[in-house]
């Protein structure tokens, strides 16, 4: 048994785990808190009492050391990963003032800041003046100071989950770089905050006191405070290593640290992601994110909400199976992939494009969700195999925008997230990319990600290369089908990728008729 272990909190929408991962990336013990994603006080809003996600961290690390008997002095250090984007507001006195603003809301405000006239005219120069619109409104901070303006007086730090579950730990306001995406005035070619004079001061009303110091990832922070040791169990003084967002720790958590590999994420938002040293912007003025490793960003197509859509079939559609799975003591994804395989590739023509949520640019704001091809012969079966398909079929065109912009081909693909444990979806993507696609070793790589970036912080592991070929490697190959793979290509390139140009003149349609989905 090792007697080296790293512990790895990856707080994420639907839970809270602690993780314990040895220098070869095996998970020692694990220990899970559900979260109820978010309540909602108003249509579109989702929120989470931000105390809530410190109950959780702390009942999951104690559930750990209760259900194992690894000896806490051989944890040598704590990193935290965190969904990305929710925010928090808390007094002088490190009190959060109102629920954390959850990733999923969807609230948009009018009573914005206003830019100074050089910048409105070099906006609308560069024809970006509506994403820019669409920044000033989006911003949980104007929502904040527009409509709960007592709030925001009182406001002393604002800052993203990661920030504030780090601050409980250790006690100080510090969060990596890697966990920087939001609306915040942050510089992600520089990665860093923003400058003096950039156009984000001027856009929110954050002022840089609210803010946490910046590190990069690897970086140790801090160390477990007597309070947060009394809370969680861990040992008061271990050292407290930056990570990064979930989606970052991910990448690296499945190996994926060259460009030339691509890492799915089949999470509540699907997203496509490679590992580069340069500023690229996949799409026109909107930036990559940073990397879970120093100096380095991640080019990311997001299809919002994207597996959303296969849990939302599962409660609508799949009771058969998991009552089924109930009875046989078995999971229920095995009879769902029964459901998928009972189905040939194609589902019979039945396309789907899964733009449930509207986009920036790709797809537009006016976007919306669609089915075409439906024929009498089909099922729920063929339904849930579209799912699957129009899923694999958006993250392919972000694929090759990536490819285009950067100019290097992707050549291989890993997948993560829920779906990855999926034997028919893994074969499925293999067929529509054409790429051989390959499952990790664990299903937790977020976790894994971040005990990458505290194993390279400790000095257990020399360098992130060296880490990352340590603590990661490949569970399973699907190599494309030749045959189905011909079908995928003709239907991606004769049909899915004719959908949103024919239909978005009736997106705009419904859009003036019923005002949903508003840009306002």
């Amino acid at each position: 048994m090792s007697n080296e272990y790293i512990l790895a909190i990856d707080n994420g929408t639907q839970s809270v785990r602690a993780l314990l991962f040895d220098l070869h990336g095996n998970i020692a013990a694990k220990s899970q808190v559900h979260l109820d994603a978010y309540f909602s006080d108003q249509p579109g809003w989702a929120e989470h009492d931000a105390d809530g996600y410190w109950r959780a961290l702390c009942t999951a690390c104690q559930r750990l050391w209760a259900e194992n008997d690894i000896p806490k002095s051989a944890i040598k250090g704590v990193a935290v990963t965190t969904q990305r984007g929710t925010v928090i507001n808390l007094d002088k006195h490190g009190r959060p003032l109102r629920p954390a603003i959850v990733w999923l809301d969807q609230r948009r405000t009018d009573q914005v800041p206003t830019l100074g006239p050089l910048w409105r005219a070099a906006f609308k120069l560069a024809r970006v003046q509506d994403t820019i619109k669409f920044f000033l409104g989006e911003a949980e901070a104007n929502w904040i100071k527009a409509n709960q303006p007592d709030i925001w007086r009182n406001t002393d730090k604002y800052l993203l989950l990661s920030g504030y579950l780090n601050y409980r730990l250790c006690g100080d306001f510090i969060d990596s770089i890697g966990s920087q995406v939001g609306y915040v005035p942050f510089d992600f070619k520089r990665l860093q905050w923003a400058g003096k004079r950039d156009w984000k001061w001027q856009a929110l009303p954050i002022e840089p006191h609210m803010l946490p110091q910046l590190v990069p990832p690897g970086t140790v922070m801090g160390k477990i405070t007597a309070a947060a040791a009394a809370d969680t169990g861990i040992p008061a003084g271990t050292p407290l290593i930056a990570a990064a967002a979930d989606k970052a720790c991910e990448v690296i958590g499945a190996g994926c640290i060259d460009p030339q590999v691509g890492c799915l994420s089949y999470g509540t938002t699907a997203t496509i992601n490679t590992t580069s040293r340069k500023y690229l912007e996949v799409t026109p003025f909107i930036p990559p994110y940073p990397a879970a490793v120093p100096d380095a960003y991640s080019t990311e197509v997001q299809i919002f909400r994207g597996y959303w859509m296969v849990d939302w079939f599962k409660e609508q559609f799949g009771h058969h199976e998991k009552r089924l799975a109930l009875e046989q003591g078995i999971a229920p994804e095995i009879l769902f992939d029964e459901l998928v395989n009972a189905v040939p590739p194609g589902s019979m023509g039945l396309m789907l494009q899964p733009y449930w949520t509207p986009g920036i640019k790709v797809p537009g704001p006016e976007a919306k969700g669609a089915v075409i091809g439906f024929g009498d012969v089909h099922t729920r079966a063929h339904f849930y195999r579209a799912i699957l398909e129009g899923l694999a079929y958006a993250l392919r065109e972000g694929k090759e925008r990536i490819e285009k912009r950067s100019g290097v081909p992707i050549t291989s693909l890993r997948v993560s997230g829920g779906g990855s444990q999926s034997d028919a979806a893994m074969q499925l993507t293999a067929d529509i990319f054409g790429l051989p696609t390959a499952r990790p070793h664990v299903y937790e790589t977020s976790g894994l990600g971040a005990a990458i970036d505290a194993a390279v912080g400790l000095k257990l592991h020399p360098d992130f290369d060296t880490a990352i070929g340590a603590m990661t490697r490949i569970s399973r190959v699907f190599e494309p089908q030749p045959h189905h793979q011909k079908t995928y290509d003709d239907l991606y390139r004769r049909v899915y990728q004719q959908m949103y140009a024919r239909l978005q003149p009736l997106y705009k349609e419904i859009q003036k008729i019923t005002g949903y989905p508003s840009l306002h």
